[in-house]
C-alpha cells in the first residue's frame, strides 16, 4: 500500500501507519509550507503545550477530550520521528523498538527471573538498572535527575530520589518545622533588603512546600493548577461585583478591589 492509499485507509489496525503517511506527505515537496519549515527546536513549545493540555484533560476527568489530546501528543512524537528519519538518524519504528526493549530490560521480574513483589521494589530495581545502563555508577547520585522538567516537578523527583537512600524527614512534623524555618529566613532576608538572599530564601521556601506536598502524596503541579483556577475564578467574581457597583478594573481603587475580593471569597 502506497502513501496515498494509506492516507485514505479506514482500516482501524493501520491508523498509526496512516498517521505516518500523512506526516510524510505534509513534509514532502508540494505539502504544507508550515510543516516543511519545522525543526526539532521549533517544535519544542508545541510538545510542551500538548503535554500540558493532555494533563489538563486528565485532571478534569474529561475522557472524550483526553482521546483528542493524546492524538495531538502522539502527533508530536510522529513529527519528531519524521524529522529524524529525513536526516537519516532514526525513524518511528526505532523509537517504538527502543522503548519496547527498555520496558523488557527494566521489568526483569516480569520478563526474566528477577523478583520484585512491591511497587517500591520495582522502582528500586528500575533505578539500579537505569544507572547501570547509563554508566552513572561513578557519577553523583542525583546526576541527571529530571533534567528538562518544570522546576516543581524536578523538585519532586530530586526529593524522591534522595529519599530512596534514606535522606528524608522521618515524618511530616519535620517538614512543617523546616517550612516555618524557611519562612522565618525569608522574612529576615526581606528585612535586611538583601535581594540576592531574598531570592534564594524564596526558592528554599518553595522547595520546602514541594516537600510537604510530597509527604501528603499530592502533586505540587496539581496544587498550583488548582490555586491558579481558584484565583482566576475569584478575580472574575470580584470583577462582577465591581460592575454591580458601577465600577471596572481601571476605575476601582485597590481598597475597593479588596472589598469586592472579600465578597468573591464568600461565593467561590
Amino acid at each position: 500500500m502506497n502513501d496515498s492509499e494509506m492516507i485514505d485507509s479506514p482500516d482501524a489496525g493501520r491508523q498509526l501507519a496512516r498517521l505516518r503517511a500523512i506526516m510524510h506527505r505534509l513534509r514532502a515537496p508540494g505539502g504544507c509550507p508550515w510543516d516543511a519549515e519545522q525543526t526539532h527546536a521549533s517544535l519544542v513549545p508545541n510538545l510542551i503545550e500538548e503535554a500540558y493540555e493532555t494533563v489538563d484533560t486528565i485532571q478534569r476527568g474529561d475522557i472524550e477530550h483526553l482521546k483528542e489530546e493524546l492524538g495531538d501528543l502522539l502527533l508530536q512524537v510522529v513529527f519528531h520521528s519524521e524529522l529524524a528519519e529525513e536526516a537519516g538518524n532514526f525513524n518511528l519504528d526505532d523509537v517504538a523498538r527502543g522503548i519496547s526493549d527498555k520496558l523488557v530490560r527494566r521489568h526483569p521480574h516480569v520478563f526474566a527471573q528477577s523478583s520484585a513483589t512491591t511497587s517500591d521494589a520495582v522502582l528500586r530495581q528500575w533505578d539500579e538498572i537505569k544507572r547501570a545502563e547509563k554508566g552513572d555508577g561513578g557519577k553523583p547520585y542525583l546526576h541527571g535527575v529530571g533534567k528538562g522538567l518544570p522546576a516543581l516537578l524536578r523538585a519532586v523527583k530530586l526529593q524522591k530520589k534522595a529519599a530512596k537512600v534514606g535522606f528524608d524527614w522521618p515524618d511530616e512534623s519535620g517538614v512543617l518545622a523546616k517550612l516555618r524555618e524557611e519562612l522565618d529566613e525569608l522574612d529576615a532576608a526581606v528585612r535586611t533588603g538583601d535581594a540576592t538572599a531574598t531570592e534564594e530564601e524564596m526558592g528554599d521556601l518553595l522547595f520546602s512546600v514541594v516537600n510537604l506536598a510530597r509527604f501528603r502524596k499530592v502533586d505540587p503541579e496539581v496544587l498550583m493548577a488548582a490555586a491558579n483556577t481558584k484565583f482566576e475564578t475569584r478575580f472574575a467574581a470580584m470583577e462582577r461585583d465591581l460592575k454591580l457597583h458601577g465600577l471596572d478594573l481601571e476605575s476601582a481603587t485597590p481598597a475597593r478591589m479588596e472589598e469586592s475580593w472579600e465578597v468573591a471569597k464568600t461565593k467561590v
